[in-house]
């Protein structure tokens, strides 16, 4: 078992320590093609970082493009209100062809 440490702002940080947020999306780039079942995750909130919420790797879901990810999962686990809305948060962050050379992965999780 590994341990990973992740950052996040504070809305999707809160999402996770409240339980409303239960898969991480991320590009499946070099540091999260080492990630795996049963690893933990540290994620700080990045305008706090006294807080942390400790988390266990519960599945793995690799997609193309970020549409894909969250048209296949429910959007609420994501800590979103939709696939529309979950998209255009995101694909300010990282672009269509990004998403189409690296893949993108949803990092499910459970509180420990």
């Amino acid at each position: 078992m590994t341990t990973h440490q992740l950052t996040l702002a504070t809305e999707p940080f809160n999402a996770i320590t409240s339980g409303n947020k239960t898969i991480e999306s991320r590009l499946y780039d070099e540091k999260r093609q080492k990630i795996q079942i049963g690893d933990q995750i540290i994620f700080t909130n990045r305008d706090n970082s006294s807080q942390t919420a400790n988390v266990k790797v519960i599945g793995l879901l690799r997609y193309a493009t970020f549409h894909d990810l969250f048209s296949h999962n429910d959007p609420r686990k994501f800590g979103g209100e939709s696939v529309e809305r979950l998209d255009n948060q995101i694909n300010g962050f990282y672009p269509l062809d990004e998403q189409l050379q690296n893949g993108v992965i949803g990092i499910e999780f459970v509180l420990i």
